[in-house]
């Protein structure tokens, strides 16, 4: 039996129908400028709005709040340079295990001599230290934290309500890469003492090239882009207005069977997890992948044995028609490896592979990819 599989939802998933549906007459009849005073732009202007009050309500806060974007990526180093900037904050927290969207660029405010930086301890699955955090807050208050909800390589999941009462007691703020969870998980703003949190469309069954930093006012910050009065003066340049009606689609949507979905994915989760125990002996799951209570349910990063075919593992997947990822798909053609799992120091000669599943996954595709798994480490020899 031969079928194609796509188990790389952590990367970007399929277009919902419904979604495409929503934004086609924003392709095709309603083209105007929403900066123009005209019926054609006013139409589109007030499009836009609604779909930004949608995303509000569902995060439970408003729609002054929230900033249309091109991805997480940019959502992400608006939130934190400038931060930085505003309020001249002169230290960072972040953990070594953060998307390099956060990452690269904290590292280079750093190197600009912006800002000291520092990461919390972690434990070898990749669990944060929660005390560490204490500690650094309590000698450089009024610094900026940043830490992701969700893992995008292993799926180990924060706990943002414990760390967003710790930054409120040392006067710090809080920014979330948000990225993996957003239309997965619910975000009550309302609850939740954060101050920039992200979302990014195509990670939740809606369109590329589209995202949103929330802005809690408590924390107003200077504009990422000027030019233009967009977005309230701050991210000039005409809006990605069918971008963001299919943002908003995606997101309700999401919230819509949010329960539904997750029973679903999490039992495709859990079989695989059962198959791969049984039929691939010195199986392992790296990072809290496989603890269904500390990880993103779509997401599992197994750890094979070591193989002669190690290196080419993906490869060899992609020749079977399985779609999957060795680390995060946002560094894929680079040989650097994962820095998740060097930060984690995990064995160099056992492969890993991270599957990534979405609604429109089915159990028989699990199976097919245990199948062609076991298939390789049967007919090749284990390395001694």
């Amino acid at each position: 039996m031969s079928m194609s599989v796509y188990f790389d939802n952590a990367a970007t998933t399929p277009l919902a129908p419904e979604v495409l549906d929503a934004m086609l007459p924003y392709m095709k009849e309603h083209f105007g400028n929403p900066s123009s005073i005209h019926t054609h732009g006013r139409k589109t202007k007030s499009a836009l709005e609604k779909a930004r009050k949608k995303v509000a309500e569902l995060l439970n806060t408003s729609p002054s709040e929230i900033f249309f974007t091109s991805g997480g990526t940019e959502a992400d180093n608006f939130a934190i340079t400038r931060s930085v900037d505003t309020f001249g904050l002169t230290h960072a927290i972040t953990s070594p295990l953060e998307h390099h969207a956060v990452l690269h660029t904290l590292e280079h405010l750093e190197k600009a001599g912006k800002i000291k930086l520092s990461k919390l301890n972690i434990d070898d699955k990749g669990n944060l230290d929660y005390d560490h955090l204490q500690e650094l807050l309590k000698n450089n208050p009024r610094s900026l934290v940043s830490i992701m909800h969700g893992n995008n390589e292993i799926g180990n999941l924060s706990d943002m309500e414990r760390i967003g009462e710790i930054c409120k007691e040392h006067d710090a703020l809080y920014h979330s890469d948000t990225v993996q969870t957003m239309g997965h998980y619910v975000h009550d703003l309302q609850k939740l003492n954060v101050d920039f949190l992200v979302g990014s469309a195509h990670k939740f069954h809606g369109p590329k090239g589209i995202g949103f930093l929330y802005v809690n006012a408590s924390s107003k910050i200077q504009p990422m882009i000027h030019g233009g009065a967009q977005e309230r003066n701050m991210r000039g340049g005409t809006e990605n207005l069918y971008g963001i009606i299919g943002l908003a689609t995606a997101l309700e949507l999401a919230y819509q069977e949010m329960a539904e979905h997750r029973t679903a994915i999490e039992q495709l989760k859990s079989r695989m997890i059962e198959q791969l125990k049984q039929k691939i002996v010195g199986v392992d799951f790296n990072g809290e992948s496989a603890n269904l209570d500390k990880s993103l349910y779509t997401v599992l990063n197994v750890c094979l044995p070591s193989h002669e075919g190690g290196d080419m593992l993906v490869f060899n997947l992609d020749i079977n028609q399985i779609s999957a990822s060795a680390g995060s798909a946002c560094s894929s053609g680079s040989d650097v490896g994962s820095h998740v799992l060097r930060a984690l120091n995990r064995p160099k000669d056992r492969g890993a592979v991270r599957f990534s599943f979405s609604r429109y996954n089915t159990a028989e595709e699990v199976d097919y990819v245990v199948e062609k798994l076991a298939e390789m480490y049967s007919t090749n020899p284990v390395v001694q």
